[in-house]
């Protein structure tokens, strides 16, 4: 069985790196687009700008239009003609059109991301939204971003709420890991996963149970400390490796799933995909009662969603839920990545199960 693994070239994290951005980017070319949302810009732009001139490389001001769409990072991509290099900064949507952007270009690129809300920055794929902010599909790409610069300074800044969903949705990068090895489930790297892989998804893991609460409590204060950067690598190196080059299985695709209901919009991702683990720890035979209460014990402590009501789902219908749960292990889903049969009933009684014991977790 064919074993790969996606990397980056580089990952560069700490206070204060985002004013070494001009040295990084001198080493890819002498001509840069740099493109960001306003709020981004009036964060951290003076220092990054600074940092562009002091290294003598030239560079075009884009401004990002805040949706993630494959018209947007076109439109970046001619911005980019005459250039060496693509930098995008900032969230989630702003780094993965510039991703998008600097694949159209072919052209090296930079990411820069402002909050830890997820574990998007190293990864070699871009999500693509409609202008209304519709999910419409993903591209896989032929290689990851060349430079990764996580200023923690910055993360810590950022509203506490994108911290914790960063938590939540690294948190099921080792369960989804074990659960796709066992199955042999070809990744997003197109191969099986590889030794290493299990061992930083493992890693991001036992970092997240030991360190993510004192980490919740510095960056309230907005402060960096040694628990902040354990976990800021845990959930933007760690848990992006791990999940592209260590598969997904339930958690990413009830995460994925669950924008079918309206109530769920206003939550984040890693909000989305704690209640997805939740659901997964519920399902699968193969985790020991300890760890399953454990974990879910740790989800309540962080503040993150573990109950059905914790999403916008409380007093659903029945039948609702089992609708869902049949739609989301129809054909090509995740769930089907385990190394069992996951049926809609089996899915619907695991999401009951996970609001009991989400409720248990939070006494």
């Amino acid at each position: 069985m064919k074993k790969a693994l996606l990397l980056p070239r580089k990952y560069i994290q700490g206070r204060g790196v985002i004013s070494e951005i001009g040295a990084y980017a001198k080493l890819l070319g002498r001509k840069a687009v740099i493109t960001w949302g306003g709020r981004t810009k009036a964060a951290v732009g003076e220092a990054a700008l600074k940092s562009l001139k002091d290294a003598g490389v030239e560079y075009v001001d884009d401004h990002f239009n805040g949706e993630c769409t494959k018209a947007e990072a076109r439109r970046i991509a001619d911005a980019a003609k005459g250039s060496d290099l693509i930098i995008g900064v900032g969230g989630g949507k702003a780094i993965d059109t510039a991703k998008g952007a600097a694949i159209f270009a072919g052209l090296p690129h930079i990411i820069v991301p402002t909050v830890a809300s997820n574990d998007s920055p190293t990864s070699a794929c871009t999500v693509w939204y409609d202008d209304g902010g519709v999910c419409v599909g993903f591209d896989l790409w032929p290689s990851n971003p060349d430079y990764i610069m996580v200023d923690t300074e910055v993360i810590a800044r950022a509203p506490l709420r994108l911290f914790i969903a960063g938590i939540g949705d690294a948190a099921s990068t080792w369960f989804e890991a074990e659960a796709s090895y066992a199955s042999r489930a070809v990744t997003c790297s197109g191969g099986t996963p590889t030794m290493t892989v299990m061992a930083m998804a493992k890693l991001c893991f036992d970092i997240l149970m030991e360190y993510a609460l004192p980490a919740i409590e510095a960056v309230k204060v907005h402060a960096v400390t040694p628990a902040v950067e354990k976990v800021v690598e845990a959930t933007t190196l760690m848990s992006g490796i791990g999940w592209e080059s260590g598969g997904l299985t339930t958690a990413h695709q009830i995460a994925n799933a669950l924008p079918a209901f309206h109530e769920t919009h206003a939550y984040l991702h890693g909000e989305k995909v704690s209640f997805g683990l939740m659901i997964q720890l519920c399902l699968d035979d193969s985790l020991p009662a300890k760890l399953i209460d454990s974990t879910a014990e740790f989800l309540a402590r962080a503040g993150l969603p573990v109950t059905l009501g914790d999403i916008g789902l409380g007093g659903i219908p029945e039948k609702n839920l089992r609708e869902f749960a049949s739609a989301a292990t129809g054909e090509g889903s995740f769930v089907h990545n385990h190394n069992f049969t996951v049926a809609g009933a089996d899915l619907y009684d695991a999401i009951i199960a996970a609001d009991a014991l989400g409720k248990k977790a939070k006494g």
